[in-house]
Order: C-alpha cells, then structure tokens, then sequence
C-alpha cells in the first residue's frame, strides 16, 4: 500500500481545498482564541516563513 500516490487536481479544486483549510483555520483560530493569541507572532512567523518556501519551490525555474 503506498499513502504517497500522485494526484492531480484542476484549478477549482484547489480553491475549494484551499478554502476549507482557510475556513476551518478561522474557525478554530475564533473559538479557540484564548489558546492561540499568546502564540500569534511564532504562528505568523511560521506562516510568513512556509509561504515564502512554497512561493520559491513554485517559481523556480
């Protein structure tokens, strides 16, 4: 059994995978802010820093 298969998504479905993540993400972020709002600058930075990564593994030529 290999977990690690080659898929191949069009344009819309990432969006919407792309949005779920995002809503699930503010949802989580809304009830449970109390838990995260000492740890927003390192969550931020985190963030920053991934999708600075992914934006140059993307653009590279």
């Amino acid at each position: 059994m290999n977990i690690f298969k080659t898929y191949k998504y069009t344009w819309w479905q990432v969006s919407l995978f792309k949005l779920s993540l995002i809503s699930f993400g503010v949802a989580v972020g809304a009830y449970w802010y109390e838990i995260f709002l000492p740890h927003v600058t390192l969550l931020l930075g985190i963030a920053v820093l991934a999708g600075f990564y992914i934006g140059y593994v993307s653009f590279r030529k």
